[in-house]
């Protein structure tokens, strides 16, 4: 039987961005402790990009919106392999090249993270795990950046994704 999510047992990470060692999810969340996550930008063939809604139940930011998907690296996990596993998890995306877009620290008071950043494409079917994801829908780079100015996101995407949405400006007709 899988132990439950607080029982995990994740990478913590030091300032300079390496692995120092372990705790379990629920001792990383409750103390703050600086950990290693990864982020996946899922885009489709003609450029939009998959938003999701966080459940209500999630550890952190429950019901936020977010343009990645992605998690916390277990402990002894390789930021690429966390990455494939959180993709195939949350969204069902699985056999897909994924992209490095490197690395970026962010901090709060709720959470501390070295965060490796990905992007991938694909036209397959999206099947969300019903434990981590509300809603979801494909929406034009344009359509991303309106709901950012309405809707709450998670503060770590929108944070430590802020050049590639930049990037995304120029190439929005008008």
């Amino acid at each position: 039987m899988d132990p439950s999510p607080a029982a995990e047992v994740v990478a913590l990470y030091d300032e300079a961005g390496r692995p120092c060692g372990t705790a379990t999810r629920a001792r990383m969340r409750a103390e703050n402790l600086r950990h290693a996550a990864t982020a996946v930008v899922v885009r489709n063939g003609v450029g939009d990009v998959y938003v999701h809604r966080r459940t209500d139940t999630k550890d952190l930011y429950p019901g936020r919106y977010d343009f990645c998907a992605g998690g916390v690296l277990r402990a002894g996990e390789d930021p690429l392999d966390s990455a494939r596993r959180e993709l195939a998890e949350e969204l069902g995306v699985t056999g897909v090249v994924l992209t490095p877009l490197g690395w970026a620290d962010y901090a709060d008071e709720r959470t501390r993270m070295r965060e490796f950043r990905y992007e991938c494409t694909t036209d397959g079917p999206i099947v969300w795990q019903a434990e981590e994801v509300a809603w979801g829908a494909w929406v034009t780079p344009g359509r991303l950046l309106e709901m950012l100015a309405e809707l709450p996101f998670m503060p770590d995407s929108v944070a430590n994704f802020r050049d590639w949405l930049d990037d995304l400006r120029p190439s929005l007709p008008g």
